[in-house]
This record gives C-alpha cells, sequence and structure tokens, in this order.
C-alpha cells in the first residue's frame, strides 16, 4: 500500500447525505486498514461523535477533531493536543448570534453546550451522533473550549460574515459547511494538526493520502502528498487537490481506496 497514512473527512466525504455509511465505502476503508494504512479521521465533529464514526468503521486509533484543534487518542481517549480559546474572544460573536437569534455551540473536545434546542437543532446533533448539554448563558464560559460553531441557513451565514467582515479577528472564522461557520483558535487547522501527527508517526508527506469536500479540508489537501476532492466539493476545493473522485453519493472515498488496494497488489515490471 503507497499510503501508510489516511485522512478522511467525515460529513460530505465518509458520510453519505443522509449521512450513512455504505457496505462499499465501509468495506474499502478497512481494507485499506488491514493493507497497512492507518486511518485518520480528520473531521469538524467533536471528538464523541468522531469515535463515533470510527467505532462504525470497526477500527481504532487517533481522531482530529474540531478542524484540528483536537487530537484524541480513540482507545485511551486521552487528548493528546488542543488549542483552547478563551470567553473575551468569544464574546462578541456569541452576542451577535444572540441578537440574531442564530444558534451557536460551545465545543470541548468532548462535550458540546448550547443554551436553547428547539426540533431542528436536536434533529442536527442527532445526524451527528452528538447529545449537548444545555446551558444558560450566565453560566461560565465552558472550560478548555476548542470551537464555537454557528448553525443557520445559507443566507443568514453569508449575512454574519458580511457584517463582521471589518473586525479584527482574534479567532479563525471558517465555513466547514454550507450551514455552518466554526470559530477557534488561529494556529487550528486540519492540515496542521495532519502534519504534526505524520511527524510524529514517522510517515513522510508522499504517503499521506487526504480525502475531503469543504473549505475546512483545504490545507489538509494541500498537506497531503495527494489530496482528493469529492465531486460535491465547492470549485475552489476541488482546484486545491490533485484529483477529484465521485461524490458521497457515489462511494467517491470507495473508488479511491478500490484504486489504490489494486495499484498495490499489480505487480511491478
Amino acid at each position: 500500500m503507497k499510503y501508510k497514512l489516511i485522512a478522511l473527512d467525515v460529513d460530505g466525504t465518509l458520510l453519505n447525505d443522509d449521512h450513512e455509511l455504505t457496505p462499499r465505502v465501509k468495506q474499502s476503508v478497512t481494507a485499506a486498514a488491514a493493507a497497512g494504512a492507518e486511518i485518520v479521521l480528520c473531521t469538524g465533529r467533536g471528538s464523541a461523535s468522531a469515535l463515533s464514526v470510527l467505532a462504525q468503521l470497526g477500527l481504532s486509533g487517533t481522531v482530529i477533531t474540531h478542524n484540528g484543534a483536537s487530537i484524541v487518542d480513540g482507545e485511551s481517549r486521552d487528548i493528546l493536543q488542543e488549542f483552547p480559546i478563551g470567553s473575551e474572544e468569544a464574546e462578541r460573536y456569541l452576542a451577535l448570534c444572540r441578537e440574531r437569534g442564530i444558534h451557536f455551540d460551545l465545543n470541548t473536545a468532548f462535550d458540546i453546550y448550547v443554551e436553547q434546542l428547539n426540533e431542528q437543532t436536536a434533529s442536527m446533533y442527532a445526524r451527528m451522533l452528538s447529545e449537548p448539554i444545555l446551558r444558560s448563558r450566565e453560566d461560565l464560559f465552558p472550560v478548555r473550549t476548542v470551537k464555537i460553531s454557528i448553525f443557520a441557513p445559507k443566507e443568514d451565514l453569508d449575512e454574519l460574515e458580511s457584517h463582521w467582515q471589518d473586525w479584527r479577528h482574534e479567532l479563525q472564522t471558517i465555513r466547514s459547511g454550507d450551514y455552518f461557520i466554526d470559530l477557534q483558535h488561529r494556529e487550528a487547522s486540519k492540515g496542521t494538526a495532519l502534519k504534526q501527527w505524520a511527524e510524529k508517526r514517522g510517515i513522510p508527506r508522499e504517503r499521506v493520502l487526504a480525502i475531503g469536500n469543504y473549505f475546512n479540508d483545504l490545507d489538509m489537501l494541500q498537506y497531503a502528498g495527494h489530496g482528493v476532492a469529492m465531486d460535491n466539493s465547492p470549485p475552489e476545493v476541488k482546484a486545491a487537490a490533485d484529483a477529484v473522485t465521485a461524490s458521497n453519493n457515489e462511494d467517491g472515498v470507495a473508488l479511491v481506496l478500490e484504486a489504490c488496494l489494486a495499484a498495490a497488489s499489480t505487480p511491478s515490471r
């Protein structure tokens, strides 16, 4: 197997639009792992949710979560690295969301805190295999918060970005899906976390494969020796990748991994 480390985004990449892991994708991932590749989920999701997906694959190992703001050992559940943010940095974003009635959550490596839940947001968390904890706005900012996620229709997110475009941002703001903006430490990213993990494992960049579909995957795809964008990716993400595969509803991940496995089994001349 050419690639010793395979980084997979989850939503829009590994899972289809119904948030399902199809049998073909699961088989291809487990076959790549059996062939000697280390599988690392590299996602905007929290650690508990990411580890649930890893368990669906029948695998254990390390997960890079919250867009690289935390790295967690799947077996011990130890936090290997994290980039916390403070309440002072976050408060004006939270105040703007409250003023406009836009949903947000506060994330530590394993927990998600919300100030309110309705049917729509509860359904969203259920799809993400997450169980949010209700808090009051008067409660203290959660210790070791690594990410704030804002959830709203795309037009509302576009308007938010327009409103704060002239702010001096202490936090990184990143679109992690059509309905999400994530706020996190400026040094945290999937690409940085993947690079650090590959170096720790002694795996050279050219033996790293990454597959993703959205703007929060850009630096991960650019770091990897071979970065593949899903066909459901925005044009900018496709342009940054080395290759494009089929969409997440067409088992695009499986097509890439099956090709890698086939190449590994072909005798060299």
